[in-house]
């Protein structure tokens, strides 16, 4: 083996030392956007549950307000109170299914 070659053969072995080296960094790099993704998920869940949990709340609130006005709005409480009988009756229908 001439000393060009060698040179060669050290050149190429330097540079799959690096290529093994960005590898593994690019795998520590890729576990920690994983574990990242996975607690956004999370989180992401734990704030569509809360976000669920208070739009709930507000309805219920709403309910509450519409029902106990007075006589200008009967129209709108009348609706909203359709609106809520029609909703247990889809919820009897699915149970019966």
């Amino acid at each position: 083996m001439t000393k060009e070659d060698s040179q060669l053969l050290f050149t190429l072995e330097a540079r799959i030392r690096h290529l093994m080296l960005m590898c593994d960094n690019l795998k520590e790099e890729n576990a920690v956007l994983k574990k990242q993704l996975s607690e956004e998920l999370e989180l992401k869940k734990i704030l569509e549950n809360n976000y669920r949990k208070l739009e709930d709340a507000y309805n219920h609130l709403k309910t509450a307000k519409i029902i106990s006005v007075g006589d200008n709005d009967k129209l709108e409480t009348k609706q909203r109170l359709s609106k809520l009988v029609r909703e247990v009756d889809k919820c009897i229908a699915l149970l019966k299914a």
